[in-house]
Protein backbone atom coordinates (compact mmCIF):
# COMPACT_ATOMS: atom_id res chain seq x y z
CA UNK A 1 0.00 0.00 0.00
CA UNK A 2 1.24 3.46 -0.88
CA UNK A 3 0.04 6.89 0.12
CA UNK A 4 -1.50 9.24 -2.40
CA UNK A 5 1.30 11.00 -4.28
CA UNK A 6 1.61 14.45 -2.78
CA UNK A 7 3.50 17.23 -4.46
CA UNK A 8 6.19 19.05 -2.54
CA UNK A 9 3.88 22.07 -2.37
CA UNK A 10 1.07 20.01 -0.80
CA UNK A 11 3.46 18.41 1.65
CA UNK A 12 4.85 21.84 2.55
CA UNK A 13 1.34 23.05 3.41
CA UNK A 14 0.64 20.10 5.68
CA UNK A 15 4.07 20.42 7.30
CA UNK A 16 3.51 24.12 7.93
CA UNK A 17 0.27 23.36 9.79
CA UNK A 18 1.83 20.51 11.78
CA UNK A 19 4.73 22.73 12.88
CA UNK A 20 2.70 25.87 13.63
CA UNK A 21 3.53 26.82 17.25
CA UNK A 22 0.47 26.75 19.48
CA UNK A 23 -1.87 25.20 16.90
CA UNK A 24 -3.53 22.26 18.65
CA UNK A 25 -4.64 19.25 16.58
CA UNK A 26 -8.23 19.68 17.82
CA UNK A 27 -8.35 23.29 16.54
CA UNK A 28 -6.75 22.24 13.28
CA UNK A 29 -9.42 19.58 12.86
CA UNK A 30 -12.12 22.24 13.12
CA UNK A 31 -10.43 24.29 10.39
CA UNK A 32 -9.99 21.29 8.11
CA UNK A 33 -13.61 20.30 8.62
CA UNK A 34 -14.70 23.80 7.62
CA UNK A 35 -12.33 24.59 4.75
CA UNK A 36 -10.79 21.35 3.47
CA UNK A 37 -7.13 21.27 2.52
CA UNK A 38 -4.40 23.41 4.15
CA UNK A 39 -4.12 25.75 1.17
CA UNK A 40 -7.74 26.77 1.73
CA UNK A 41 -7.01 27.53 5.38
CA UNK A 42 -4.11 29.80 4.46
CA UNK A 43 -6.35 31.77 2.11
CA UNK A 44 -8.88 32.67 4.82
CA UNK A 45 -9.01 35.98 6.62
CA UNK A 46 -7.94 35.89 10.29
CA UNK A 47 -11.43 36.75 11.51
CA UNK A 48 -12.95 33.91 9.49
CA UNK A 49 -10.56 31.36 11.01
CA UNK A 50 -11.11 32.85 14.46
CA UNK A 51 -14.83 32.32 14.06
CA UNK A 52 -14.20 28.61 13.52
CA UNK A 53 -11.36 27.74 15.89
CA UNK A 54 -10.66 30.83 18.02
CA UNK A 55 -8.30 33.76 17.75
CA UNK A 56 -5.24 31.97 19.11
CA UNK A 57 -5.61 29.12 16.62
CA UNK A 58 -6.15 31.59 13.78
CA UNK A 59 -2.97 33.48 14.65
CA UNK A 60 -1.00 30.24 14.88
CA UNK A 61 -2.27 28.89 11.54
CA UNK A 62 -1.49 32.10 9.65
CA UNK A 63 1.84 32.81 11.32
CA UNK A 64 4.79 32.97 8.90
CA UNK A 65 7.09 29.98 8.79
CA UNK A 66 10.31 30.06 10.78
CA UNK A 67 13.79 30.42 9.34
CA UNK A 68 14.40 26.67 9.50
CA UNK A 69 11.24 25.65 7.66
CA UNK A 70 12.84 25.15 4.23
CA UNK A 71 15.51 22.90 5.74
CA UNK A 72 12.84 20.94 7.62
CA UNK A 73 10.84 20.47 4.44
CA UNK A 74 13.91 19.28 2.54
CA UNK A 75 14.64 16.79 5.33
CA UNK A 76 11.09 15.41 5.23
CA UNK A 77 11.16 15.05 1.44
CA UNK A 78 14.54 13.30 1.59
CA UNK A 79 13.36 11.00 4.39
CA UNK A 80 10.18 10.14 2.48
CA UNK A 81 12.25 9.00 -0.49
CA UNK A 82 14.03 6.32 1.54
CA UNK A 83 12.72 2.76 1.07
CA UNK A 84 9.85 1.91 3.42
CA UNK A 85 9.25 5.50 4.58
CA UNK A 86 5.91 7.24 4.15
CA UNK A 87 4.38 10.55 5.24
CA UNK A 88 0.61 10.17 5.60
CA UNK A 89 -1.66 13.19 5.82
CA UNK A 90 -5.25 13.52 6.98
CA UNK A 91 -6.53 13.62 3.39
CA UNK A 92 -4.91 10.29 2.52
CA UNK A 93 -6.93 7.03 2.37
CA UNK A 94 -3.93 5.38 4.05
CA UNK A 95 -4.55 7.46 7.22
CA UNK A 96 -5.53 5.08 10.08
CA UNK A 97 -9.34 5.20 10.34
CA UNK A 98 -9.26 4.49 14.07
CA UNK A 99 -7.40 7.75 14.69
CA UNK A 100 -10.18 9.69 12.96
CA UNK A 101 -12.44 8.87 15.92
CA UNK A 102 -10.18 11.04 18.08
CA UNK A 103 -10.91 14.75 18.54
CA UNK A 104 -7.31 15.61 17.76
CA UNK A 105 -5.84 13.32 15.08
CA UNK A 106 -2.32 14.41 14.06
CA UNK A 107 -2.24 16.15 10.65
CA UNK A 108 0.93 14.26 9.68
CA UNK A 109 2.11 10.75 10.47
CA UNK A 110 5.64 9.56 9.78
CA UNK A 111 5.64 5.81 9.12
CA UNK A 112 8.38 3.26 8.50
CA UNK A 113 7.19 -0.12 7.27
CA UNK A 114 3.78 -1.64 6.53
CA UNK A 115 0.94 0.84 6.14
CA UNK A 116 -1.60 -2.00 5.96
CA UNK A 117 -1.09 -2.76 9.65
CA UNK A 118 -2.67 0.60 10.50
CA UNK A 119 -5.96 -0.63 9.03
CA UNK A 120 -6.26 -3.98 10.79
CA UNK A 121 -7.88 -5.09 14.03
CA UNK A 122 -5.40 -4.30 16.79
CA UNK A 123 -4.78 -4.64 20.53
CA UNK A 124 -2.32 -2.58 22.57
CA UNK A 125 -0.14 -4.49 25.01
CA UNK A 126 1.72 -2.22 27.43
CA UNK A 127 3.21 -2.36 30.91
CA UNK A 128 6.18 -1.66 33.11
CA UNK A 129 9.63 -0.83 31.83
CA UNK A 130 11.05 -2.59 34.91
CA UNK A 131 9.21 -5.82 34.16
CA UNK A 132 9.87 -9.09 35.97
CA UNK A 133 10.98 -12.15 34.00
CA UNK A 134 7.50 -13.61 34.45
CA UNK A 135 5.91 -10.42 33.15
CA UNK A 136 8.14 -10.48 30.07
CA UNK A 137 7.23 -14.12 29.43
CA UNK A 138 3.51 -13.41 29.82
CA UNK A 139 3.62 -10.36 27.54
CA UNK A 140 5.50 -12.18 24.82
CA UNK A 141 3.17 -15.19 25.01
CA UNK A 142 -0.02 -13.10 24.88
CA UNK A 143 1.35 -11.02 21.99
CA UNK A 144 2.47 -14.10 20.07
CA UNK A 145 -0.91 -15.84 20.34
CA UNK A 146 -2.93 -12.70 19.60
CA UNK A 147 -0.76 -12.05 16.55
CA UNK A 148 -1.19 -15.68 15.48
CA UNK A 149 -4.94 -15.00 15.49
CA UNK A 150 -4.41 -12.12 13.04
CA UNK A 151 -4.48 -9.29 15.58
CA UNK A 152 -1.87 -6.53 15.25
CA UNK A 153 0.02 -5.81 18.47
CA UNK A 154 0.54 -2.12 19.23
CA UNK A 155 3.00 -0.91 21.85
CA UNK A 156 5.48 1.86 22.59
CA UNK A 157 8.98 0.35 22.02
CA UNK A 158 9.97 0.95 25.65
CA UNK A 159 12.04 -1.42 27.77
CA UNK A 160 10.32 -4.29 29.54
CA UNK A 161 6.76 -5.20 28.58
CA UNK A 162 6.69 -3.09 25.38
CA UNK A 163 9.73 -4.82 23.94
CA UNK A 164 8.31 -8.24 24.79
CA UNK A 165 5.00 -7.31 23.15
CA UNK A 166 6.75 -6.33 19.91
CA UNK A 167 8.86 -9.48 19.86
CA UNK A 168 5.79 -11.66 20.34
CA UNK A 169 3.82 -9.73 17.73
CA UNK A 170 6.54 -10.24 15.15
CA UNK A 171 6.14 -14.01 15.45
CA UNK A 172 2.56 -14.04 14.13
CA UNK A 173 0.70 -12.94 11.02
CA UNK A 174 -0.82 -9.97 12.87
CA UNK A 175 2.53 -8.20 13.12
CA UNK A 176 3.28 -5.27 15.37
CA UNK A 177 3.20 -1.46 15.33
CA UNK A 178 5.56 0.62 17.47
CA UNK A 179 4.22 4.08 18.33
CA UNK A 180 7.18 6.18 19.42
CA UNK A 181 7.71 9.44 21.27
CA UNK A 182 10.58 10.70 19.12
CA UNK A 183 11.02 11.55 15.47
CA UNK A 184 10.69 8.54 13.18
CA UNK A 185 14.36 8.91 12.26
CA UNK A 186 15.44 8.20 15.85
CA UNK A 187 15.24 5.14 18.11
CA UNK A 188 14.62 5.36 21.84
CA UNK A 189 15.78 3.58 23.89
CA UNK A 190 19.06 2.99 22.06
CA UNK A 191 19.10 -0.64 23.24
CA UNK A 192 16.14 -1.31 20.91
CA UNK A 193 17.93 -0.39 17.68
CA UNK A 194 17.95 -3.99 16.44
CA UNK A 195 14.30 -4.51 17.43
CA UNK A 196 13.29 -1.26 15.71
CA UNK A 197 15.02 -2.33 12.49
CA UNK A 198 13.14 -5.62 12.56
CA UNK A 199 9.82 -3.86 13.19
CA UNK A 200 10.47 -1.44 10.31
CA UNK A 201 10.84 -4.44 7.97
CA UNK A 202 8.13 -6.79 9.27
CA UNK A 203 5.82 -4.34 11.06
CA UNK A 204 5.50 -0.58 11.26
CA UNK A 205 6.93 2.32 13.27
CA UNK A 206 4.68 5.35 13.66
CA UNK A 207 5.40 8.85 14.96
CA UNK A 208 3.54 12.16 14.92
CA UNK A 209 6.65 14.08 15.95
CA UNK A 210 8.80 16.04 13.48
CA UNK A 211 11.99 14.38 12.30
CA UNK A 212 14.84 14.82 14.73
CA UNK A 213 12.60 15.25 17.79
CA UNK A 214 14.49 13.78 20.78
CA UNK A 215 12.94 11.83 23.63
CA UNK A 216 11.23 14.20 26.09
CA UNK A 217 9.07 13.28 29.07
CA UNK A 218 6.13 15.32 27.75
CA UNK A 219 6.10 13.36 24.48
CA UNK A 220 5.16 10.02 25.99
CA UNK A 221 1.65 10.78 27.27
CA UNK A 222 1.00 12.11 23.74
CA UNK A 223 2.36 8.86 22.34
CA UNK A 224 0.09 6.93 24.73
CA UNK A 225 -2.97 8.68 23.29
CA UNK A 226 -2.10 7.41 19.80
CA UNK A 227 -1.57 3.89 21.12
CA UNK A 228 -5.03 4.05 22.71
CA UNK A 229 -6.56 5.51 19.56
CA UNK A 230 -5.25 2.85 17.19
CA UNK A 231 -6.71 -0.19 18.94
CA UNK A 232 -9.91 -1.94 19.95
CA UNK A 233 -8.59 -2.85 23.38
CA UNK A 234 -5.65 -2.31 25.74
CA UNK A 235 -4.04 -5.11 27.78
CA UNK A 236 -1.93 -4.11 30.79
CA UNK A 237 0.76 -6.58 31.88
CA UNK A 238 2.48 -5.44 35.10
CA UNK A 239 2.10 -1.83 36.17
CA UNK A 240 2.95 0.01 39.37
CA UNK A 241 0.48 2.41 40.95
CA UNK A 242 2.02 5.37 39.11
CA UNK A 243 2.72 3.71 35.80
CA UNK A 244 2.51 5.45 32.45
CA UNK A 245 0.63 2.38 31.25
CA UNK A 246 -2.30 3.46 33.40
CA UNK A 247 -2.41 6.70 31.39
CA UNK A 248 -2.85 4.61 28.26
CA UNK A 249 -5.62 2.63 29.96
CA UNK A 250 -7.40 5.82 31.07
CA UNK A 251 -7.21 7.40 27.61
CA UNK A 252 -8.40 4.20 25.97
CA UNK A 253 -11.33 3.98 28.38
CA UNK A 254 -12.31 7.57 27.52
CA UNK A 255 -12.26 6.59 23.85
CA UNK A 256 -14.60 3.66 24.47
CA UNK A 257 -11.93 0.96 24.08
CA UNK A 258 -11.96 -2.25 26.14
CA UNK A 259 -9.43 -2.47 28.98
CA UNK A 260 -7.88 -5.77 30.10
CA UNK A 261 -5.37 -6.55 32.85
CA UNK A 262 -3.37 -9.56 33.98
CA UNK A 263 -3.56 -10.13 37.74
CA UNK A 264 -0.51 -10.96 39.82
CA UNK A 265 0.72 -11.54 43.33
CA UNK A 266 -0.70 -9.25 46.03
CA UNK A 267 2.89 -8.84 47.24
CA UNK A 268 4.27 -7.63 43.91
CA UNK A 269 4.51 -3.84 43.43
CA UNK A 270 4.09 -4.31 39.67
CA UNK A 271 0.73 -6.01 40.19
CA UNK A 272 -0.83 -3.14 42.10
CA UNK A 273 -1.59 -0.99 39.07
CA UNK A 274 -3.26 -3.94 37.34
CA UNK A 275 -5.30 -4.76 40.43
CA UNK A 276 -6.34 -1.13 40.76
CA UNK A 277 -7.78 -0.89 37.25
CA UNK A 278 -9.47 -4.28 37.65
CA UNK A 279 -11.27 -2.83 40.68
CA UNK A 280 -12.24 0.13 38.51
CA UNK A 281 -13.80 -2.10 35.86
CA UNK A 282 -11.03 -3.47 33.66
CA UNK A 283 -11.56 -7.07 32.57
CA UNK A 284 -9.38 -9.62 34.34
CA UNK A 285 -7.94 -12.05 31.79
CA UNK A 286 -5.79 -15.12 32.16
CA UNK A 287 -5.50 -16.32 28.55
CA UNK A 288 -5.20 -14.71 25.11
CA UNK A 289 -8.44 -16.42 24.07
CA UNK A 290 -10.32 -14.41 26.68
CA UNK A 291 -9.14 -11.18 25.01
CA UNK A 292 -10.13 -12.49 21.58
CA UNK A 293 -13.57 -13.53 22.80
CA UNK A 294 -14.27 -10.22 24.52
CA UNK A 295 -13.36 -8.28 21.36
CA UNK A 296 -15.15 -10.67 19.01
CA UNK A 297 -11.91 -11.63 17.26
CA UNK A 298 -12.40 -15.33 16.52
CA UNK A 299 -9.36 -17.41 15.67
CA UNK A 300 -9.18 -18.77 12.15
CA UNK A 301 -9.40 -22.60 11.99
CA UNK A 302 -5.89 -22.77 10.52
CA UNK A 303 -4.52 -20.78 13.43
CA UNK A 304 -6.23 -22.99 16.00
CA UNK A 305 -4.85 -26.11 14.32
CA UNK A 306 -1.35 -24.62 14.13
CA UNK A 307 -1.35 -23.63 17.80
CA UNK A 308 -2.54 -27.07 18.78
CA UNK A 309 0.36 -28.66 16.87
CA UNK A 310 2.78 -25.85 17.85
CA UNK A 311 3.42 -24.98 14.20
CA UNK A 312 3.88 -21.52 12.75
CA UNK A 313 1.27 -20.10 10.39
CA UNK A 314 3.14 -18.11 7.71
CA UNK A 315 1.66 -14.99 6.21
CA UNK A 316 0.07 -15.50 2.83
CA UNK A 317 2.45 -14.79 -0.02
CA UNK A 318 5.51 -15.98 1.89
CA UNK A 319 6.67 -18.01 -1.09
CA UNK A 320 6.93 -14.86 -3.19
CA UNK A 321 9.87 -13.59 -1.20
CA UNK A 322 8.18 -10.30 -0.43
CA UNK A 323 7.52 -8.81 2.97
CA UNK A 324 3.92 -9.15 4.15
CA UNK A 325 1.57 -6.96 2.19
CA UNK A 326 4.12 -5.77 -0.37
CA UNK A 327 2.85 -7.74 -3.33
CA UNK A 328 -0.59 -6.06 -3.34
CA UNK A 329 0.43 -2.60 -2.17
CA UNK A 330 -1.01 -0.56 -5.04
CA UNK A 331 -4.23 -2.57 -5.06
CA UNK A 332 -4.75 -2.24 -1.30
CA UNK A 333 -4.31 1.52 -1.60
CA UNK A 334 -6.97 1.66 -4.29
CA UNK A 335 -9.32 -0.56 -2.30
CA UNK A 336 -8.91 1.66 0.75
CA UNK A 337 -9.84 4.73 -1.25
CA UNK A 338 -12.88 2.94 -2.67
CA UNK A 339 -13.94 1.76 0.79
CA UNK A 340 -13.73 5.30 2.15
CA UNK A 341 -15.80 6.71 -0.70
CA UNK A 342 -18.59 4.16 -0.21
CA UNK A 343 -18.62 4.26 3.58
CA UNK A 344 -17.36 0.67 3.89
CA UNK A 345 -15.03 -0.45 6.67
CA UNK A 346 -11.41 -0.07 5.42
CA UNK A 347 -10.21 -2.74 7.87
CA UNK A 348 -12.18 -5.33 5.91
CA UNK A 349 -10.09 -4.55 2.84
CA UNK A 350 -6.80 -5.10 4.63
CA UNK A 351 -8.04 -8.18 6.47
CA UNK A 352 -9.07 -9.74 3.18
CA UNK A 353 -5.63 -9.17 1.65
CA UNK A 354 -3.79 -10.27 4.78
CA UNK A 355 -5.60 -13.61 4.78
CA UNK A 356 -5.52 -14.13 1.02
CA UNK A 357 -9.30 -13.83 0.55
CA UNK A 358 -9.34 -11.23 -2.23
CA UNK A 359 -10.03 -12.35 -5.76
CA UNK A 360 -7.70 -11.55 -8.63
CA UNK A 361 -10.38 -9.29 -10.10
CA UNK A 362 -9.82 -6.76 -7.33
CA UNK A 363 -6.38 -6.00 -8.74
CA UNK A 364 -8.13 -3.95 -11.38
CA UNK A 365 -9.62 -1.55 -8.83
CA UNK A 366 -9.48 2.01 -10.00
CA UNK A 367 -6.62 4.22 -8.84
CA UNK A 368 -7.58 6.77 -6.25
CA UNK A 369 -8.03 10.22 -7.70
CA UNK A 370 -6.17 13.24 -6.36
CA UNK A 371 -7.64 14.77 -3.22
CA UNK A 372 -10.29 17.40 -3.80
CA UNK A 373 -10.45 20.51 -1.61
CA UNK A 374 -13.36 18.93 0.29
CA UNK A 375 -11.75 15.51 0.79
CA UNK A 376 -10.47 16.17 4.28
CA UNK A 377 -13.79 17.59 5.43
CA UNK A 378 -15.61 14.56 4.02
CA UNK A 379 -13.17 12.11 5.59
CA UNK A 380 -13.36 13.76 8.99
CA UNK A 381 -17.14 14.04 8.87
CA UNK A 382 -17.43 10.35 7.95
CA UNK A 383 -15.61 9.44 11.13
CA UNK A 384 -18.53 10.68 13.22
CA UNK A 385 -18.60 12.81 16.30
CA UNK A 386 -15.92 12.80 18.96
CA UNK A 387 -16.01 9.99 21.50
CA UNK A 388 -13.65 11.53 24.00
CA UNK A 389 -12.91 14.69 25.89
CA UNK A 390 -9.64 16.60 25.19
CA UNK A 391 -6.64 14.59 26.25
CA UNK A 392 -4.78 15.65 29.34
CA UNK A 393 -1.07 15.03 29.10
CA UNK A 394 -0.13 15.16 32.76
CA UNK A 395 1.10 12.02 34.48
CA UNK A 396 -1.66 10.08 36.23
CA UNK A 397 -1.31 9.84 40.00
CA UNK A 398 -2.62 7.24 42.43
CA UNK A 399 -3.44 7.72 46.13
CA UNK A 400 -2.93 4.72 48.36
CA UNK A 401 -5.90 4.40 50.71
CA UNK A 402 -5.29 3.66 54.36
CA UNK A 403 -6.25 0.12 55.38
CA UNK A 404 -6.12 -1.74 58.66
CA UNK A 405 -3.31 -0.91 61.05
CA UNK A 406 -0.44 -3.34 60.70
CA UNK A 407 2.71 -4.11 62.59
CA UNK A 408 5.61 -2.21 61.13
CA UNK A 409 7.95 -4.74 59.53
CA UNK A 410 11.60 -4.74 60.39
CA UNK A 411 13.88 -3.09 57.87
CA UNK A 412 14.91 -5.50 55.12
CA UNK A 413 18.55 -6.49 54.91
CA UNK A 414 20.70 -4.59 52.47
CA UNK A 415 20.81 -5.83 48.90
CA UNK A 416 23.43 -8.51 48.36
CA UNK A 417 26.55 -7.39 46.53
CA UNK A 418 27.36 -10.80 45.12
CA UNK A 419 26.80 -10.78 41.32
CA UNK A 420 25.17 -14.22 41.35
CA UNK A 421 22.79 -13.11 44.12
CA UNK A 422 21.83 -10.03 42.12
CA UNK A 423 21.22 -12.13 39.03
CA UNK A 424 19.10 -14.59 40.99
CA UNK A 425 16.99 -11.84 42.60
CA UNK A 426 16.42 -10.28 39.18
CA UNK A 427 15.10 -13.63 37.91
CA UNK A 428 12.94 -14.26 40.97
CA UNK A 429 9.53 -12.60 41.12
CA UNK A 430 6.82 -12.42 43.74
CA UNK A 431 5.08 -15.48 42.34
CA UNK A 432 6.23 -18.98 43.35
CA UNK A 433 8.97 -20.17 41.00
CA UNK A 434 10.53 -23.60 40.68
CA UNK A 435 14.21 -24.40 40.75
CA UNK A 436 14.10 -25.52 37.11
CA UNK A 437 12.68 -22.18 35.94
CA UNK A 438 15.29 -20.27 37.96
CA UNK A 439 18.06 -22.37 36.43
CA UNK A 440 16.78 -21.53 32.94
CA UNK A 441 16.45 -17.82 33.67
CA UNK A 442 19.83 -17.41 35.42
CA UNK A 443 21.86 -20.02 33.50
CA UNK A 444 23.56 -20.82 36.81
CA UNK A 445 25.00 -24.23 37.68
CA UNK A 446 22.81 -26.26 40.03
CA UNK A 447 25.26 -26.16 42.96
CA UNK A 448 25.80 -22.40 42.67
CA UNK A 449 22.08 -21.81 42.32
CA UNK A 450 21.17 -23.74 45.48
CA UNK A 451 24.01 -22.17 47.46
CA UNK A 452 22.93 -18.67 46.45
CA UNK A 453 19.30 -19.44 47.28
CA UNK A 454 20.32 -20.56 50.74
CA UNK A 455 22.35 -17.38 51.28
CA UNK A 456 19.41 -15.23 50.20
CA UNK A 457 17.04 -17.21 52.42
CA UNK A 458 19.28 -16.68 55.45
CA UNK A 459 19.53 -12.98 54.56
CA UNK A 460 15.73 -12.68 54.52
CA UNK A 461 15.58 -11.92 50.79
CA UNK A 462 13.96 -15.19 49.64
CA UNK A 463 11.07 -17.24 50.98
CA UNK A 464 11.04 -21.02 50.54
CA UNK A 465 7.62 -22.54 49.83
CA UNK A 466 6.31 -26.12 49.84
CA UNK A 467 6.98 -28.12 46.70
CA UNK A 468 10.47 -26.78 46.14
CA UNK A 469 9.31 -23.32 45.07
CA UNK A 470 10.82 -19.93 45.86
CA UNK A 471 9.71 -16.30 45.81
CA UNK A 472 11.01 -12.92 46.90
CA UNK A 473 10.38 -11.95 50.49
CA UNK A 474 7.82 -9.15 50.75
CA UNK A 475 10.12 -6.24 51.61
CA UNK A 476 9.46 -4.21 48.46
CA UNK A 477 7.66 -0.90 48.64
CA UNK A 478 5.59 0.69 45.87
CA UNK A 479 7.67 2.76 43.51
CA UNK A 480 7.10 5.17 40.69
CA UNK A 481 7.24 3.42 37.32
CA UNK A 482 6.97 5.49 34.15
CA UNK A 483 6.37 2.45 31.88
Amino acid sequence: MHTLPATDIELAAWLRLSLAPGLKPAALRLMLSAFGLPEAIFSQAPEVLAGVAGEAAARAALAPTGPDFDAQLDAVIAWRELPGNQVVTLDDPAYPPALLTMPDPPPLLYIKGRLDLLHTRAVALVGSRSATPQGVEDAERFARELSAAGVTIVSGLAHGIDGAAHRGGLEGIGGTVAVIGTGADLVYPAAHHALARQIAVQGAILSEWPLGTPARAANFPQRNRLIAGLVSGVLIVEAAMRSGSLITARLANEMGRDIFALPGSIHAPLSRGCHRIIKQGAKLVETPDEVLEELGFARRPAVRAALASKQTVPWEGADSGNAPGVGTSATVRSELAAARSTGADPSEVVTAYSFGAVSADSAAAQTCSAASPDSVAVQIAAAGTSLVSPVATTQATATATAGFAATKPSAPPSNPVNSEARRLLAALGHSPTTLEILATRTEMEDAALQTTLLQLELAGQVTVLPGGRFMRANHSRPRVDRG
